[in-house]
């Protein structure tokens, strides 16, 4: 059987630096563990890195971060983030608001922390909001501050199919895996179109790997039940970007060498 090599690559998902999540939330990393999990990273050959404004602090770690980094390095990487859902540090809690206003100024808080958007995603879009003229105007004002490519971060198929026909993305974001496969529709749509898949929750918030969402089990994912779940993807998907999430460094070397196990 000929062998058909993928376009797979892994990226790191940085919810888990900037605020606790899942079933049984785990702690946010200090800053000296989140900056050696982002080191760490990089050693492991991860290049793309998933931020949002709803992430907490996650934008600001991060930020710090890459401002460490020597020029050549920082080229290197595919820093993403998001506008359209927010957070409320007050509250400790997020809130979705897709208005003009809102959206540019969360781009504009973002540039201010990353210094740099290499990819920005509408965030919980829907089929109505993909070209909404809030949207549109808001991807004009990311445009006009160097941004150039942009994604949206989507829960259903039609949304999908309607982000692939306004022409203004070249990114879809959304959660697969052998327990979720709605979006195996999107799948031709968009290698068609040329956009480039982003796969988010990889072991279904952990069901798959027998751990629950945000846990340290469900986070490091290792073994057979996690290279399966990564091979599954492969099967369905020849090019794109698989998300792992986690804050600890320990759970990422698993993940990678699952990852890698699974798609040599």
């Amino acid at each position: 059987m000929k062998t058909v090599q993928t376009r797979l690559e892994l990226g790191l998902g940085l919810l888990s630096i900037g605020r606790s999540w899942g079933v049984r939330p785990t702690g946010v990393p200090g800053e000296e563990e989140a900056q050696a999990l982002l080191r760490r990273a990089l050693e492991l050959g991860i290049r793309t890195l998933d931020t949002a404004p709803a992430y907490g602090t996650s934008e600001a770690v991060l930020g710090r971060f890459l401002a460490g980094l020597p020029g050549p390095r920082r080229s290197a990487l595919t820093v993403m983030t998001k506008a359209g859902e927010h957070w409320d540090a007050d509250g400790a809690t997020t809130f979705v608001d897709h208005g003009r206003d809102a959206l540019r100024r969360s781009i504009d808080r973002s540039l201010t922390l990353l210094q740099r958007i290499d990819v920005l995603q509408i965030h919980k879009t829907t089929a109505e909001l993909v070209d909404s003229p809030d949207v549109v105007a808001a991807i004009g004002h990311a445009r006009a501050a160097g941004v150039t490519r942009f994604g949206a971060s989507i829960a259903t198929v039609e949304a999908g199919r309607r982000a692939i026909e306004t022409g203004l993305y070249s990114y879809l974001q959304f959660p697969f895996n052998s327990a979720d496969d709605r979006m195996l529709p999107l799948l031709p749509l968009m290698a068609q179109a040329g956009l480039r898949a982003i796969v988010n929750r990889p072991f279904a918030m952990g069901s798959l790997v027998g751990a629950p969402a945000g846990s340290a089990a469900g986070s490091a994912a290792g073994g057979d039940a996690a290279r399966a779940a990564f091979a599954f993807i492969g099967r369905h998907l020849a090019d794109g970007i698989v998300l792992t999430g986690t804050g600890k460094v320990a759970h990422l070397e698993a993940n990678a060498a699952s990852f890698a196990a699974a798609l040599p």
